[in-house]
């Protein structure tokens, strides 16, 4: 696959700015990252990449990783990951798996894998205590598996939230095919957390361009609408919903859905409060998407009350978001509220 070569010239100029001293590296780097010694980031968008999952999807997890060098993720560990929370100030991180994921056809499959994945990320925790939560992956389009998924990875497993794709082939998560996994999710309060993919209609519409590019923003899109126009955000209110990259386009766009839903009657009652009072429920992470049109648009949904830090770790390095973040001139009770303090709600036992 062609790589993108705007986040390939990205990463690299990263990789020249820390060389240069211009992104404080080490000790440095993690007080330059919270003001001081102490760690206290909560990383909600850090991926893991286990060895069962390489083991059934190595050749997968290869093509879809946009970054200029794929098989430099395949080294990743646990203790690879601490050292670099280290460097940045993230005191926990939430785990969870990225696209591909793990869903290929095979229920039987996709089932073992997920539970392989959730079983390892639970044990990274108990090896790491308080560094690692998680966000346990579900073998959908499978529902009763997930169910079953669901039940395993909160109950057993004691794990933070859910963790979904934004798109399952042809079908985004508002499909009514997955009210029954979204219903359960509502009666256990969970958080859920979305993670961009390509969808089969769009992952390769223009040549040499990957998905990661753009598209993974747009079917982050697809996937709220999906969510809004099948009433799932109305009917499971008891759900905390998380969005990757600021939410993709949506916030540019909402606006514009919002006239979508006061327009058209016969859908309006799938968003009875409008859609913008949806929108404004949701909580968003801001990996790779601190920049001034970004920010503008995200701040302009929803308070800061509901804008997460996430790093998008291993695939993009930590520093991307987080040295971005610290320069960016937040008034010093926001950058706290992003770093720390909204996830502190979501996810209460951090707290101690």
């Amino acid at each position: 696959m062609k790589k993108d070569g705007s986040r390939r010239q990205f990463l690299a100029a990263l990789g020249a700015l820390a060389a240069s001293g211009a992104i404080p590296v080490g000790g440095a780097l993690a007080q330059a990252a919270t003001g001081g010694g102490k760690s206290n980031r909560i990383d909600v968008h850090h991926h893991i990449i286990p060895p069962p999952y390489v083991a059934a999807q190595r050749d997968r997890i290869l093509a879809g990783a946009d970054i200029p060098d794929p098989a430099s993720i395949l080294v990743w560990t646990p203790q690879r990951a601490v050292e670099e929370m280290d460097k940045t100030g993230v005191a926990t991180a939430m785990t969870s798996i990225s696209t591909p994921g793990i869903w290929f056809g095979d229920p039987a499959a996709a089932r073992k894998l997920s539970r392989d994945c959730n079983d390892y990320a639970a044990q990274m925790g108990r090896d790491h205590p308080g560094r690692f939560g998680l966000f346990g992956c579900l073998p959908l389009p499978d529902i009763d598996g997930s169910l079953r998924e669901i039940e395993y990875a909160l109950d057993t497993l004691k794990a933070d939230g859910i963790g979904m794709f934004t798109s399952y082939g042809d079908k985004w998560p508002g499909d009514p095919k997955f009210a029954p996994v979204f219903d359960e999710l509502n009666r256990r309060k969970a958080v859920v957390y979305f993670h961009p993919t390509g969808a089969d209609c769009c992952s390769n519409l223009m040549p040499g361009i990957p998905a990661s590019a753009v598209e993974y923003l747009f079917d982050t899109t697809r996937a709220i609408m999906s969510l809004l126009y099948n009433g799932t955000f109305a009917r499971c209110r008891d759900i905390k919903f998380i969005f990757s990259h600021a939410g993709g386009t949506m916030p540019v766009l909402a606006n514009r859905i919002d006239g979508f839903f006061g327009r058209h009657k016969e859908v309006a009652d799938h968003v009875p409060n409008g859609a913008r009072v949806e929108l404004t429920k949701l909580h968003f992470d801001i990996a790779s998407q601190v920049n001034p049109s970004a920010m503008a648009a995200l701040l302009n949904l929803v308070p800061i009350t509901q804008i997460l830090f996430g790093s998008d770790y291993p695939y993009v390095p930590i520093p991307a978001t987080a040295f971005s973040l610290d320069k960016y001139g937040l008034p010093a009770a926001d950058m706290q509220a992003i770093n720390r303090d909204n996830a502190l709600r979501l996810f209460p036992r951090l707290k101690t």
